[in-house]
């Protein structure tokens, strides 16, 4: 069974996002891209809400949302429960987000990033896996403030 893969984005990373799109796609990823297809402007909240809300049901297992810097989406998805999303610019953090934290969403910024980075920093994240042992008590600690 392939992992399914929520994606969204706003207006100003649709280019970004189906760069991303293509490219897990390519390498056997179901992608669920939800994200606009228009350039008109959009609201950021509802998009990482919808991925968020995805992966939450657990109809993806993981998701990729982005806007301008990956901040306001990552802060949306964030907002339901059960979702441990974070915004990375680098290699190192979207593999320690999944390593430590046990991520189920990562988020970019397109105005941050360029596609080649971008691109990294996804396989970066999809090829990491959860450690577990001290980090799984931090983890749950992080779903007890949910409560």
């Amino acid at each position: 069974m392939s992992i399914r893969i929520a994606l969204s984005s706003d207006h100003a990373a649709i280019e970004l996002r189906q760069a991303i799109a293509r490219h897990l796609a390519d390498q056997g990823f179901d992608v669920v891209d939800i994200g606009p297809t228009e350039p008109e402007s959009t609201d950021y909240p509802k998009h990482g809400e919808a991925a968020a809300r995805l992966v939450k049901s657990d109809d993806c297992q993981l998701g990729i949302v982005l806007c301008g810097t990956g901040q306001g989406i990552m802060m949306a998805a964030n907002k339901v429960k059960g979702i441990r999303c974070g915004v990375c610019a680098d290699v190192f953090s979207a593999r320690m987000i999944r390593q430590h934290n046990d991520a189920n969403m990562l988020s970019l910024g397109a105005r941050v990033v360029g596609e080649g980075l971008a691109l990294e920093i996804v396989d970066a994240f999809m090829n990491a896996s959860f450690e577990g042992g001290r980090h799984s008590t931090r983890v749950t600690m992080i779903d007890a403030l949910e409560s």
